[in-house]
């Protein structure tokens, strides 16, 4: 069965297969990631190729296809499925103390 829901994980902490795995337990979610931890500059390049290629009409969509593509990191730990339930319920309370 596909999952319903999967996480991209980028950034330094993507490397980090201990806080992967958390993420992946909290949300019943498999966790996918990229070969590098500069997300931002790769963004950024994506954005500076596209500037460069506005005058073909390419969408940034068709710039970014030649990104390699994300790979399986974890996927939920079996028996996880009580910490998936406490996570996202603490997880809803801070989204509400932030927002």
């Amino acid at each position: 069965a596909v999952p319903r829901t999967k996480i991209l994980a980028t950034g330094g902490a993507s490397h980090n297969k201990k806080i992967l795995q958390v993420l992946s337990d909290v949300f019943s979610a498999p966790v996918y990631t990229i070969d590098t931890t500069n997300s931002a500059c790769l963004g950024s390049a994506y954005r500076a190729i596209h500037g460069l290629v506005a005058e073909t009409n390419m969408s940034l969509a068709d710039v970014v296809k030649s990104a390699p593509e994300p790979r399986l990191a974890v996927t939920p730990t079996t028996g996880a499925e009580e910490v998936s339930k406490l996570g996202k319920a603490i997880f809803c309370l801070l989204q509400n103390v932030v927002y």
